[in-house]
């Protein structure tokens, strides 16, 4: 019985090119026999229905006459022909400079690759900052004391001292990259990846920056403001471009990512873009109504308190809650009433409830 290329890599027949090509990432990384309990019959068998399956033509013609169409697999018998890739040393060749494909997932498999001349973008940096829950409502501006690397002063991120000659580089004649063995048991394969002397540029310089040691880049210590939007939830992230580590020879710099915590205020209580709070009255209060104080975001204000207000009754401040992050005006304060049922009593108090339910009688 013919093998089921969807059934190997774990896929439905359906499964878009990113699906098969993540089964196969996952599934190559797994049994590759250089791995701890890597399994080369497996991992064999895994490659010949990714060579199917992520071409386009062959898995048609898959998916019409099954395994036994004509050149399935590239091999002579439907499967995985590791020697399509065989270099002319002896070796097998992949190519991994550029594009999506068989070369690109061997380049993650084996941790190299890269094509020449790409730069690597700078580091994201995560940081957490505490605000106030008054901060949250008004919105605010934070300074923040990082330590990363940032663009060398001296060279200006060319990696040479002020006056030295720029020239080809020695180890990869100008190129960019270099080719890189590696054994496997499915035998030598050869890597083009990226010159680590010239970072992929091609050129060095005939001497370093004494600052940054021909990186480009040093570490220091810099303040960085962030505006913090009113409204902002306790848990969000704010991603600031530009403003993590400098890359790699004039490369983009990371993005600053700043988790947002809001410290909790004993007084109020966000729920989305309101605010729920709690009064205390009087049962004379709640039996007659009256206007009491009411402490909101914005300072103290008067609310009615309606005659006959039974215990647990919700009344709302409208527009003094949360501003609303994405949009205009904002939510409402709410505000939950307890009446204070008194637990002893005068004489004349007794007397006064006395007469009060004789007259309910």
């Amino acid at each position: 019985m013919a093998e089921d290329y969807y059934k190997i890599l774990g896929v439905d027949r359906g499964a878009s090119d990113d699906e098969i090509k993540k089964a196969y990432r996952k599934l190559a990384h797994k049994h590759h026999p250089d791995k701890k309990g890597g399994d080369e019959a497996k991992f064999k068998e895994i490659n010949s229905a990714y060579q199917v399956l992520s071409d386009k033509q062959k898995r048609s013609q898959y998916d019409q006459f099954g395994q036994t169409f004509n050149g399935a697999g590239g091999g002579q018998g439907g499967g995985f022909d590791p020697n399509q890739f065989r270099g002319q040393d002896g070796g097998f060749e992949f190519n991994f400079g550029g594009g999506e494909g068989f070369g690109d997932i061997f380049s993650d498999i084996f941790g190299g690759g890269g094509s020449g001349g790409r730069q690597s973008r700078g580091r994201d940096i995560q940081v957490e900052v505490e605000i106030t829950f008054a901060e949250m409502i008004s919105g605010v501006q934070k300074e923040i004391k990082l330590y990363k690397a940032i663009v060398c002063k001296k060279c200006g991120g060319n990696g040479g001292e002020v006056g030295s000659k720029e020239e080809n580089c020695k180890t990869c004649k100008g190129s960019g990259k270099i080719k890189k063995m590696m054994r496997t048991m499915l035998g030598n394969f050869a890597q083009n990846v990226v010159c680590h002397d010239c970072k992929g540029k091609g050129k060095t310089f005939d001497k370093k920056c004494s600052q940054c040691g021909g990186d480009g880049r040093h570490k220091e210590e810099v303040a960085e403001k962030i505006e913090v939007p009113a409204g902002i939830n306790s848990g969000q992230t704010l991603a600031v471009g530009g403003k993590g580590e400098a890359g790699e020879n004039g490369a983009p710099a990371g993005d600053l990512l700043v988790t947002i915590s809001v410290v909790r205020d004993e007084r109020f209580e966000r729920d989305g873009d309101d605010i729920n709070s709690t009064v205390h009255v009087s049962f004379a209060q709640a039996a007659l109504g009256d206007k009491i104080d009411v402490e909101t975001v914005e300072g103290s204000v008067k609310m009615k308190v309606p005659a006959g207000t039974q215990s647990g009754e919700i009344y709302r401040i409208r527009s003094k809650g949360v501003p609303k992050l994405r949009g205009f005006g904002r939510g409402d304060h709410l505000v939950k009433v307890i009446v204070d049922v008194p637990t002893k009593l005068s004489r004349k108090e007794k007397k006064l409830i006395e007469k009060l339910r004789e007259i309910e009688e």
